[in-house]
């Protein structure tokens, strides 16, 4: 009788929605407080990066540095 169950899969979680994965090179140091952050506010790391980077964005169209 075949599995019913497909094995489970290895890795990363496919993106959800409508969002890409986008790969970056940063200090370790940095993507480190990154996580904790996230972990701090019960959030995901990717999640936190698109705020930043949606933020940073606001700021640049606004003529800020």
């Amino acid at each position: 009788m075949a599995d019913e169950n497909p094995p489970s899969r290895r890795g990363r979680k496919p993106p959800e929605g409508d969002k890409r994965q986008f790969l970056t090179s940063m200090d370790p140091d940095v993507i480190k407080a990154i996580k904790q952050a996230a972990i701090d506010k019960d959030r995901t790391a990717s999640d936190v990066m698109e705020e930043a980077a949606k933020q940073w964005l606001e700021r640049l169209r606004a003529g800020k540095k």
